[in-house]
């Protein structure tokens, strides 16, 4: 049996390499009678379809795009924006989540995704006070988070939801990353205010996994810039995160909606295999971005450490379960996060001289909560 499939695998590998290469693919095949041991026969037969696989991607359109999606953070986000959610829906379905269920996820998508869009393109054509618009902008979305904890709906003795239509939306799912990401760009005084004004109110609801992402962001940051400025605004969000700790938090676990890295694997297994990998793939934006673009690690370390501590409250309590999950407003909040995001890395080479030279020039992106024009 092993004989046999060393035989096929080398057949697919002779398949699958390029025509120039096809004297290879029968190489492959008089190599393989030569080898008397099944066992090294199979090694060696995989070894060969693993060679086939890398020279049929090299220099392919596949490899092309892949390679031109990580140099773009904002669209390689929004795919996985898609994939997350698309996956989050088939747990949903497999699950048997009402209709309603699966329809706020794909509009909160949709939205999220149009409002980047009108965003972004309102960022390239408005120049209009370009230092005062971050300040009013981040403190503006900060202060709604506040409002929420005086004014918004209660539960289980926490005040974290406004009511929209009949449907309930946690903003500090969709504002505290934009915060975060404000603070990381621009790291001024008003970005600071920001900060403390939404881990105030964080604390007021209280949102402990929201408080602790807010303090997971600063604390990467702290890292990677170990300025005053940032310091200030960790020892904030930890206050905040600890104001959370001790008061109760009894909300509990809603079906679709908490628990469900752990629920999901009693439905099926591929649901649960399904909900980890949305759950990873929320991260791929941060870890290529800290890879391809050595310029702005602060932001993509804020970007991964935020999310990242919003999947662990998740695994850990009775936390919504990003994109994977029921929930709008954490679908809404990651996408529009990715305005936080550069538009694209800054790619250096050598020159002649030794100098580097910016081969794709920064446009000045867009930022939800520092503007429509960058300032950092």
């Amino acid at each position: 049996m092993r004989r046999l499939l060393a035989q096929a695998t080398v057949r697919l590998a002779a398949i699958i390499l390029p025509a120039r290469l096809r004297e290879w693919g029968r190489a492959m095949a008089g190599e393989l009678a030569a080898i008397e041991r099944p066992g090294a026969a199979l090694a060696f037969a995989l070894g060969c379809l693993a060679a086939a696989l890398r020279q049929a991607l090299e220099g392919s359109s596949v490899m092309n795009q892949a390679s031109s999606l990580l140099r773009h953070p904002r669209r390689l986000a929004a795919y996985c924006a898609i994939g997350a959610t698309g996956l989050g829906l088939a747990y949903m379905i497999s699950a048997g989540a009402p209709l309603s269920y699966l329809a706020i996820n794909a509009a909160a998508l949709a939205i999220g995704l149009l409002a980047v869009g009108v965003l972004t393109d309102a960022g390239r054509l408005w120049r209009i006070a370009p230092a005062v618009a971050p300040a009013a902008i981040g403190v503006a979305l900060a202060c709604l988070i506040l409002l929420t904890s005086l004014f918004g709906v209660s539960a289980d003795g926490a005040t974290r939801w406004i009511s929209a239509g009949g449907i309930l939306v946690q903003p500090g799912l969709f504002l505290v990353p934009a915060v975060a990401l404000g603070f990381a760009r621009g790291r001024d005084a008003a970005s600071l205010l920001a900060v403390l004004i939404a881990g105030l109110a964080l604390a007021l609801q209280p949102d402990r996994a929201m408080a602790g992402a807010l303090a997971a962001a600063m604390a990467a940051l702290a890292l990677a810039r170990p300025e005053r400025i940032v310091l200030l605004a960790l020892g904030a969000a930890l206050a905040a995160f600890a104001a959370t700790l001790v008061r109760a938090d009894t909300s509990p676990a809603m079906p679709f909606v908490d628990q469900i890295f752990y629920s999901s694997f009693g439905v099926h297994p591929l649901a649960g295999l399904a909900v980890l990998a949305g759950a990873a793939l929320m991260l791929v934006p941060a870890i290529a971005g800290y890879i391809l673009d050595p310029d702005h690690r602060p932001v993509y370390a804020v970007f991964g450490a935020l999310w990242l501590a919003v999947i662990l409250a998740a695994a850990l309590g009775n936390y919504p379960t990003p994109l994977v999950g029921y929930s709008g407003s954490a679908i809404l909040g990651y996408v529009l996060s990715l305005l936080g995001l550069p538009p694209r890395p800054a790619i250096r080479s050598a020159g002649r001289d030794g100098a580097a030279i910016q081969s794709e020039p920064e446009e000045q992106p867009p930022n939800l909560c520092a503007g429509l024009t960058a300032t950092g």
